[in-house]
């Protein structure tokens, strides 16, 4: 309105300073505020945010345009024949396209700005629920198959137990001491990610002592005598599985004994064994081979390999290192403390990025109208200034900053108390 003044009427200080004209000034600003507050915020209520799509926020940024120039309409309306007592007919005659350009300008591309922040601020949100959803599905699923290692080895085990118990019973002794070593073992590693390679091949080596008890020379291990990559993980009793898988699908017995191969190869560590099947093969869980494969899916984006030529059965397991871990895991297992923290400052951050923006657009913007209109008297100052201000504080409370304190302040200041607390 202020624009407007000056454009058609030129500018007169006098007019300015007087309460008449900001009450009139205000008046406008009030109107135009409480019609595009209103239409904003039904927009977020009735379509929202999230399930817009672009299409629909540039409509609605051009409903508010033309919202903003019926109740700029309405304002001259209330101003003019309301009250200075212009004659309505008079008023209509004396309506010019020109008294509604600026706004039009204005209106369209503050309007179209913060459309479009706050349907791509919606759409980033939008994007973090959804990877959210996504990790907690992924880690549930993961719990799921680790927790299937307990019940599924200790089953096994004791079936082993069962067969050893008529065939042997001294063995089934040392059998049933030997399985109580190897089970803590189980216990203590089934709820990690990733292991040591070299720590879990102690662990086959052992599992394969407890099998050798019952089927003696029937069967042949070889492992490898050194390790090509001594800090490779693998996922946790992976080869427990696939050993116990070949014992499950193979005959076993001294004619013609199964052999069993654990070798590096590249990036991969290779299972491999004869293929000697069984006749009768009982149906199982399917636990083995589909537990390592997801187990590995949601590790990393290579794939357990698993082929069957030349009478041999081989499994490729691919070794991974903690980087690969991280970079698959971190966004799932984050602690969630942490992650909240990081999602507020990022929050924050937008917030005062997108203040910032709007004032780099706004303030140029008013300056070339001020400019244009009126260059002896600089009024664009007063909202670079206010509005800067505004700007600088902002900042400096995103970024922690206290200007007699310090960078990071309160986190200092916590810490301090945390550890006062301590040692009293």
């Amino acid at each position: 309105m202020v624009f407007l003044e000056i454009i058609f009427n030129g500018f007169k200080l006098e007019a300015l300073l007087e309460l008449e004209t900001w009450i009139i000034y205000f008046s406008y600003a009030f109107i135009l505020t409480l019609i595009n507050g209103s239409y904003f915020w039904w927009f977020g209520a009735k379509i929202g945010w999230e399930k817009a799509t672009l299409r629909k926020v540039l409509v609605g940024a051009f409903g508010a345009v033309i919202l903003t120039l019926i109740g700029f309409f309405f304002c001259r309306f209330l101003h003019y024949v309301v009250y200075e007592g212009v004659v309505l007919q008079e008023f209509l005659s004396n309506e010019k396209m020109a008294f509604y350009l600026f706004p039009f300008l204005f209106t369209t591309i503050i309007s179209l700005f913060f459309h479009l922040i706050y349907f791509y601020k919606a759409l980033q949100e939008k994007k973090v629920k959804e990877q959210k959803i996504i990790a907690g599905t992924a880690s549930a699923k993961f719990d799921a198959l680790k927790n299937q290692l307990d019940p599924h080895f200790l089953f096994n085990s004791l079936n082993v137990l069962s067969a050893l118990i008529d065939e042997n019973p001294d063995q089934a002794q040392k059998f049933t001491s030997a399985l109580s070593k190897v089970y803590r073992y189980v216990l203590e590693q089934k709820n990690k990610e990733l292991v040591d390679l070299e720590e879990e091949l102690k662990f086959a080596k052992t599992y394969m002592d407890l099998l050798k008890m019952r089927f003696e020379d029937a069967i042949i291990f070889n492992f490898p005598a050194t390790l090509k990559n001594p800090e490779a993980k693998v996922v946790p009793l992976s080869l427990q599985l696939l050993l116990e898988n070949t014992i499950k699908h193979n005959t076993v017995n001294s004619e013609n004994p199964l052999e069993i191969a654990i070798v590096e190869e590249d990036r991969n560590l290779v299972v491999r064994n004869n293929i000697q099947p069984k006749e009768i093969l009982k149906r199982g869980s399917g636990v083995g081979l589909s537990n390592i494969q997801q187990r590995y899916h949601l590790l990393t984006d290579r794939k357990v390999e698993i082929s069957n030529t030349n009478n041999t059965f081989s499994v490729k397991l691919p070794l991974l290192t903690k980087i690969v871990k991280m970079e698959k895991q971190a966004p799932v297992y984050a602690k969630q403390d942490a992650y909240l923290r990081a999602q507020k400052q990022v929050k924050a951050e937008r917030d005062f990025y997108g203040n910032l923006t709007s004032y780099l657009i706004v303030i140029p913007v008013l300056g070339l109208f001020n400019y244009l209109t009126y260059g002896g008297f600089v009024w664009v100052i007063f909202p670079a200034i206010g509005w800067g201000i505004g700007v600088f504080f902002h900042g400096l409370s995103v970024f922690n900053y206290n200007l007699l304190l310090g960078k990071n302040w309160e986190e200092r200041k916590i810490k301090e108390l945390m550890q006062k607390d301590k040692t009293n």
